[in-house]
């Protein structure tokens, strides 16, 4: 059954080992922001720095495994339809958008968006790592290592599939961020086999 995840906001689901999570992009360019936590210790959490440093690049695609803190494989890609995602940069939140964006009422973002739908798992703010930011378009200067984030490569349909290799909570969001998304809010469509 495929779910929709509204603009700006967030869901948590208990994906167990041998399923499979499709995160869909509907309409096209929306990001949406994925952590992975084992669902038996919340304390093992999906890693960005293991993850890269295992792999020796950035851009991850169909093939690659996703580990966590531990170096125990929780996600395996196994496919994907755009093959330009991002793991570096953390969940925007109410400080994202107050010191880059200088929001004086600034929304809570997909950091708040995740800590809400997480809560009810014993998941804190504080246990919130870097997500894996599928569809978001990172490209980094070879030269100066400077970050700049474009438009989604994404378009309307498009898709990243994971196969759980152990007993996982999800959080996924439908990115809060202007620059993300290309000027606009969109919903993430996501289903479980």
């Amino acid at each position: 059954m495929r779910h929709r995840i509204a603009p700006r906001s967030g869901v948590a689901f208990a994906l167990k080992a041998g399923q499979t999570l499709t995160v869909i992009d509907p309409e096209g360019e929306q990001v949406a922001d994925l952590l992975a936590f084992c669902a038996h210790d919340v304390e093992e959490v999906l890693s960005s720095g293991r993850t890269l440093d295992y792999a020796s690049r950035i851009y991850l695609t169909t093939g690659d495994p996703l580990y966590s803190n531990r170096s125990n494989v929780m996600l395996d890609v196994v496919a994907d339809t755009v093959g330009r995602h991002d793991f570096l940069l953390t969940p925007c939140s109410r400080d994202t958008f107050r010191i880059i964006y200088g929001d004086a009422d600034p929304h809570q973002g997909c950091f708040g968006n995740l800590a809400a739908a997480l809560a009810p798992h014993g998941i804190t703010p504080d246990m919130i790592p870097v997500a894996f930011n599928c569809f978001m378009n990172v490209p980094v200067d070879g030269k100066t290592g400077e970050l700049k984030v474009l438009p989604p490569l994404s378009g309307p349909g498009d898709y990243i599939k994971f196969a759980a290799r152990m007993d996982l909570i999800i959080g996924l969001t439908a990115c809060s961020a202007l620059q993300s998304n290309n000027g606009s809010f969109k919903p993430i469509e996501w289903e479980v086999t």
